[in-house]
């Protein structure tokens, strides 16, 4: 029986103790080698790009398996294929599906997305040197998964009519003076959606009433009710402008009061190549390795309780970190305070596994995105408000107030774009643009006053 199953696996290819920590795809003929090989050549590439290459070709084996005997042509194969995405697999009338993928349609951008994984690795496929003689000749639906894929590969290598790569309307007609076959899918341009940032009226009841330990109501020591490791952290969010995984990467050293201004300095260092706190180190990831037996956060897989990404942030130093700008300044000296009575009351020290990490959970081992997540919720919920998306409630919502405030305050682009660390300065621009309800306040108070 055919089939396609995502495994975690430990992948080395020579004979050194190096592994890196790959999903992998394995099918009734065994594990899906080449597109392994494939994942491990992409050393510059994050986990989530991992995991969504692996999930695009999962799509396709299924859907291959799905329809034995239909095809004898890849290039209907992969037309049908690409249908399958934009259109689903049901059919409305009786909501039926011989297939039995149940696909629902996918939006137009997740199509592209889906069919850009599989022309990355069909690409790579095609250079490989024994990619012919593991090819199909013809596409024979009785071979096997890996003489399917190189078939897919050799097709896209011959004809240069698989799948469209995701660049503008005009270099592809410069670059294709043909039309492809299966071509690249239009979808409705969205110019920025709407900003979702955190509601400035709730920030200070969300810091004072919302990160509290309920277990510790009755305790006779008010500092120990306050949770000062959710507040220490949203402080960095909304008035550094942190992204979540960014204080999670943080260590213990990468937080020093400056003693002249009673407030903190924190910098945020690369989590493999940053430098490290010892100096008999050169990098965090041999720190991490030789020193505690562990690897980088962003090494883990997706699955695992300990992955953390990483954004690729502008880095200011050629040590590999960047400065936390908090924002107003007086905000630095607020998250010391917490961020002390955090590792005076309630920091957790490691027990089972040392680690270097600033922020532990309640044994002591390093904080989770998953279980910071809940502690934010819990406290939005706390002072009445959903946590949600759409209203900025959700631990991003932070960010976007942080950028939207400095534009407020009349900070340039260029301004920006060094607070928040970004490599363009055009990356900063969706966090500066006004909600649709603001727009209108504008207009009414412009055409009521003029401008």
């Amino acid at each position: 029986m055919a089939y396609a199953l995502r495994v975690k696996a430990r992948y080395r290819n020579d004979k050194t103790g190096r592994e890196l920590r790959l999903p992998a795809i394995i099918t009734e003929g065994g594990l899906l080698i080449s597109h392994l090989r494939f994942l491990a050549s992409k050393t510059s590439n994050g986990q989530s790009w991992r995991d969504r290459s692996t999930f695009a070709v999962m799509l396709l084996i299924k859907y291959i398996n799905a329809n034995e005997g239909s095809f004898e042509q890849t290039t209907e194969l992969l037309r049908s294929f690409r249908d399958a995405l934009d259109l689903g697999t049901i059919n409305s009338s009786d909501l039926s599906d011989p297939s039995g993928l149940y696909w629902s349609p996918r939006s137009p951008d997740d199509v592209n997305s889906i069919i850009q994984y599989i022309t990355t690795y069909t690409d790579w496929l095609a250079k490989q040197s024994d990619y012919e003689t593991k090819r199909a000749n013809p596409f024979r639906l009785a071979t096997s998964v890996e003489q399917r894929l190189n078939w897919c590969a050799y097709y896209h290598r011959q004809d240069n009519v698989f799948l469209n790569h995701l660049e503008s309307t005009e270099d592809g007609k410069e670059k294709n003076r043909y039309v492809r076959e299966i071509a690249r899918r239009g979808s409705s341009r969205i110019y920025d959606e709407e900003v979702k940032k955190f509601p400035s009226d709730k920030i200070i009841p969300l810091l004072e009433s919302g990160f509290v330990r309920a277990t510790q109501a009755n305790d006779a020591n008010p500092d120990n009710t306050i949770d000062w490791k959710g507040r220490a952290i949203t402080l960095l969010l909304h008035y550094g402008g942190l992204r979540k995984s960014e204080a999670l990467h943080l260590y213990l050293n990468d937080i020093k009061p400056d003693k002249k201004r009673h407030e903190a300095v924190v910098r945020v260092y690369h989590p493999s190549t940053g430098a490290s706190p010892d100096k008999n180190y050169r990098s965090r990831r041999e720190y991490l390795a030789k020193r505690y037996l562990l690897i980088p956060r962003t090494d883990y897989l997706k699955s695992e309780r300990l992955h953390l990404g990483w954004k690729a942030p502008a880095l200011t130093s050629t040590e590999g970190y960047f400065t936390v700008q908090f924002y107003p300044p007086n905000k630095a000296t607020e998250f010391l305070h917490a961020y002390q009575n955090y590792l005076k009351y309630q920091r957790v020290e490691p027990s089972i596994q040392d680690h270097p990490y600033a922020f532990t959970n309640t044994i002591g081992q390093p904080e989770t995105l998953k279980n910071f997540q809940r502690l934010h919720k819990a406290a939005v919920n706390r002072i009445g408000l959903e946590h949600l998306k759409y209203l900025g409630t959700t631990e991003h919502g932070h960010r976007h107030a942080y950028g939207y405030r400095l534009a407020e305050m009349g900070f340039s682009q260029l301004d920006i774009q060094k607070a928040m660390h970004h490599m363009s300065p055009d990356s900063c621009l969706v966090y500066l643009q006004s909600t649709n309800k603001e727009l209108r306040e504008k207009m009414e108070r412009v055409n009521k006053y003029g401008a």
